[in-house]
């Protein structure tokens, strides 16, 4: 599984509507409405390279009120629960 992150910025008036068209997109997972210098935050995931540009390039980039995006790809994830697993195993 792929993961990226996807930096938004859209059109002001147009956040609420961006976000509830983003998150329609197969392949975008969640969106967020954050403070800072982006006006929204995408997560997708996809099973190969490839579909990524589809879903970033051919679809998310093309939503109306979307002005530009920047994607970054996870090389690896870590959460705070998979981290407790790990050290949890055997203490039984």
């Amino acid at each position: 599984m792929i993961t990226a992150i996807v930096m938004i910025h859209t059109d002001a008036d147009a956040i609420p509507e961006v976000a509830r068209e983003a998150v329609t997109i197969e392949g975008i997972s969640e969106v967020f409405s954050v403070t800072g210098d982006v006006d929204l935050i995408a997560i997708a995931r996809v099973a190969a390279h490839e579909e990524l540009a589809g879903v970033v390039a051919d679809k998310l980039s093309k939503v109306k009120g979307v002005t530009s995006t920047t994607t970054y790809i996870a090389f690896q994830a870590f959460s705070k629960e998979d981290l407790e697993r790990g050290f949890a195993l055997g203490m039984d």
